[in-house]
């Protein structure tokens, strides 16, 4: 079993019926679980008569030798896999949530979002990216691939396999729009602000002209 600071589990020859156990074992020493887990399965090959040192197939990878670099090399992009569909996830639900704003304008011709709640969907979609390019590493490959030509192939076909970089792409994509709904929002929010602040100086006018007419009057009323 490979555990990952993120979050992702990954479990190498272990029978479905024993890894509720191993799961267990982690959720002891784990902090911040989620309501749903994710699930994937992979099949890894052990051929010691194979002539090259890995070769691919449909949802299955074989290599001549499998020893412990190799479980870490997989088991990173796995892990790393995983824990990008949480992401994207969760940035699916941003989107769809600017999408119910959107529509609600289009309707309405206005909006009922707050200051406060527009600045923590900006702190979710920060925190969203950090986490993948940060935490998960999703641009830092692995020294046992940088060290090892063999390891480096394993990696490479597993990134194309799970199609990491175009899965990132998507989601990079998704932030950007994200991003312009917030800045556009931001906008909207700081004109409203500006157009309570312009009605504020017309009543204090308004009150000022009518205190000063008032004492024009008062003082050109005959005692």
């Amino acid at each position: 079993m490979v555990v990952f600071q993120y979050g992702s589990a990954v479990l190498f020859n272990i029978e479905d019926h024993e890894v509720e156990n191993y799961l267990e074992l982690v959720r002891r020493h784990a902090s911040g679980l989620l309501l749903e887990m994710r699930k994937d399965d992979y099949t890894v090959k052990e051929k010691p008569q194979m002539v090259e040192d890995m070769e691919g197939g449909a949802d299955y990878i074989a290599l001549k030798t499998l020893d412990t670099d190799g479980v870490r090399i997989i088991g990173s992009v796995l892990g790393q896999s995983i824990a990008l569909d949480y992401f994207v996830s969760q940035v699916d639900g941003m989107v769809q949530e600017f999408a119910d704003i959107n529509r609600g304008m289009e309707k309405t011709g206005t909006f009922t979002m707050d200051k406060k709640k527009l600045l923590q969907l900006v702190g979710k979609a920060n925190s969203n990216l950090a986490d993948v390019i940060l935490k998960v590493g999703i641009f830092e490959r692995s020294e046992i691939a940088w060290r090892d030509a063999k390891y480096a192939q394993i990696h490479e076909y597993l990134w194309e396999e799970y199609e990491v970089t175009q899965r990132f792409g998507n989601l990079d994509f998704k932030l950007k729009f994200i991003e312009h709904n917030i800045h556009f929002l931001q906008e909207v929010i700081q004109n409203r602000k500006s157009d309570f602040l312009e009605w504020c100086i017309i009543g204090l006018l308004t009150v000022e002209n009518a205190i000063s007419l008032y004492e024009i009057v008062r003082d050109s009323t005959p005692l």
